[in-house]
């Protein structure tokens, strides 16, 4: 049974740092594209980051881009979400995925409906 399970999210002040992780395991995901996507009280989940687990590529919304860094340990079969100059808008709960759908592009990626595998969230708070 495929099982996603992320951990890092906490309460951080405005222009702090947090990493999140997200330890995949029982299946292979060598063949996947993970990502992240988070959801505030009242709003929809929405896209934040993505990778390709093969050859690293990434593709980032423009509300995180050059704040953000999707990375991944092969060795360690975990993705992670290195977050910087944190935002008071950016607090929500975040979620890796996987997704086993191929797309030579990654833009696809932004949608939830190619991801086959979620984790259970992990909260991240930034005050100002």
């Amino acid at each position: 049974q495929a099982q996603l399970v992320e951990s890092g999210g906490g309460a951080v002040q405005a222009g702090g740092s947090l990493r999140l992780s997200c330890a995949a395991s029982g299946r292979t995901f060598s063949d996947y594209a993970m990502g992240w996507f988070r959801q505030s009280p009242g709003k929809e989940r929405e896209f934040v980051a993505t990778i390709r687990w093969s050859s690293g590529s990434t593709y980032y919304a423009d509300s995180v881009k050059g704040r953000f860094t999707i990375s991944r340990d092969n060795a360690k079969n975990t993705v992670y979400l290195q977050m910087n100059s944190l935002k008071p808008e950016d607090t929500a709960v975040y979620y890796c995925a996987a997704a086993a759908y191929y797309s030579s592009g990654m833009y696809a990626y932004t949608r939830e409906r190619h991801y086959d595998y979620w984790g259970q969230g992990t909260q991240v708070t930034v005050s100002s």
